[in-house]
């Protein structure tokens, strides 16, 4: 069966790494999620991955610390690289290449993000993970996602969250909300619907670069998208 996307860049947040957790990183939410990159992977996807670091800091949370926003932006960023570093252990262990890319450089741990090398990286085959977001203060992982899928030229952004897709309201709020099979960037912005910060959907919409947001916690359905069923919530300009 030929797979509908070649390149995709996956979106998880950090809290998608607590699992029955409070705080820090469950193994196996590390295993789920390796696993299913694997499938992918071995199915001849290109994989990128931005990883959220909201698990161990959370910097628009900071103010009841006192400590000053865009510092506060510098630890989340920090945190974004720890869960990388996780992540690349468990995808190695499952026999997959990767390479950890930082925006910030530290290169004992990871790369510098280079747009040219990263591609190469998944021409060869390997999972890229992109960590410490865009590099700046002031900008979500959801910005950083947006930017590097534009930047890679990825055939989608594939955002995994906790629900099946995206609802006219919050689902665990409002029984009577109903989930959209396909929605278009404006319907989006018009209804207020939380999909992405506004800088990432914006990003997104002007490049037209589609999104599909899903339920990362079943284990078949990133392969599902793959091979072109229709999972979850396609945002797209319509």
């Amino acid at each position: 069966m030929p797979i509908k996307f070649n390149r995709i860049l996956l979106k998880l947040s950090g809290e998608s790494l607590l699992g029955d957790k409070k705080f820090g990183i469950d193994p196996s939410m590390l295993v789920h999620y390796s696993n299913q990159i694997k499938q992918i992977v071995d199915a001849g996807v290109q994989v990128a991955v931005v990883i959220g670091g909201g698990n161990i800091f959370r910097g628009l949370q900071a103010k009841e610390t006192g400590i000053p926003r865009a510092q506060a932006d510098y630890m989340g960023m920090l945190g974004t690289v720890m869960n990388g570093m996780a992540l690349q252990a468990a995808l190695e262990k499952v026999g997959l290449y990767t390479r950890l890319v930082s925006a910030i450089e530290m290169n004992q741990i990871a790369e510098p993000y280079i747009r040219r090398r990263a591609i190469r990286h998944l021409e060869k085959g390997r999972v890229v993970i992109f960590s410490a977001g865009t590099g700046n203060p002031y900008f979500t992982t959801d910005s950083a996602a947006a930017l590097r899928a534009n930047e890679i030229d990825a055939d989608v952004i594939l955002k995994g969250t906790r629900v099946d897709g995206i609802y006219t309201a919050d689902p665990e709020k409002d029984p009577t909300a109903t989930k959209y099979d396909v929605v278009s960037f404006d319907k989006v912005i018009s209804a207020k619907l939380n999909v992405m910060d506004m800088t990432a959907f914006t990003m997104c919409q002007e490049n037209n670069r589609p999104i599909i947001v899903f339920d990362i916690n079943k284990s078949d359905n990133l392969l599902r998208i793959i091979n072109g069923e229709r999972v979850g919530t396609l945002v797209e300009n319509g």
